[in-house]
């Protein structure tokens, strides 16, 4: 945007923290890939020491099979059927990963910004086993939807480390999304998104991402209002 002396980067980090996926196409559903909780993912790390703002989301790659490493060991896994599975446990690790190396950053003198976690809104099913999004009209209350139990638990690890990011010293905005959207299972693509292009006859429905206008509008306009008071603490 050069009109504005602008840049906006997206940067592709599903774990913020270093892995190995067992599929390099991103689409290996089913077989383990592994994350070192340690070390912070350098497609965002070595990127953003100049940035003015930098903004943390992540979530929903959490879901599939995992292998944990720490020390160069493994410590746990999830959805091994093993008896170190850990669930939430890499969640965790990385947020606090992600929030200890932009606090240690030399140079970084950005705010930084979490967007909590966005639901899923399947209903009857997995996005492979049938399930749908096929609702027209916003819930009354959140988490009446399956796996609200399980979105509540990724919102509430991402809280509390935010808080402990906080206590340290982090100049940090919280843009908290989850509860807002976790009533929106209405804005989802459903099955009229089709896979593999155009072409394709294959249809699942798709209860992660977004499409009707208003429902990822609004996290702008959280964004924009945070960073408006951001800049009226320093003037």
């Amino acid at each position: 945007m050069p009109d504005y002396n602008f840049t906006v980067t997206t940067m592709w980090s599903p774990f913020l923290v270093k892995f190995n996926d067992s599929d390099p196409t991103g689409r290996g559903f089913y077989s383990a890939t592994k994350l070192y909780l340690e070390e912070a993912d350098e497609a965002w790390r070595s990127k953003i020491k100049d940035f003015d703002f930098v903004v943390f989301s992540t979530g929903q790659w959490f879901f599939r099979p995992l292998t944990f490493y720490e020390k160069g060991q493994v410590v746990g896994c999830q959805k091994c059927e093993n008896s170190t599975e850990l669930n939430y446990y890499g969640y965790k690790k990385a947020f606090q990963t992600a929030f200890r190396t932009i606090r240690k950053l030399e140079g970084f003198k950005g705010l930084a910004f979490l967007v909590t976690h966005s639901p899923e809104h399947f209903e009857n099913g997995a996005w492979n086993e049938g399930g749908s999004c096929n609702r027209t009209k916003p819930l009354e209350e959140k988490g009446v939807y399956e796996n609200g139990d399980i979105v509540e638990a990724l919102h509430q690890i991402q809280l509390e480390e935010f808080n402990i990011a906080i206590e340290k010293g982090l100049r940090f905005g919280l843009i908290d999304i989850t509860d807002a959207m976790g009533m929106r299972t209405d804005a989802h693509p459903g099955r009229f998104r089709p896979v593999g292009g155009k072409n394709s006859n294959l249809n699942l429905n798709d209860c992660v991402h977004w499409c009707l206008p208003g429902a990822v509008d609004t996290w702008n306009e959280f964004l924009l209002y945070l960073m408006k008071l951001e800049a009226e603490k320093h003037r």
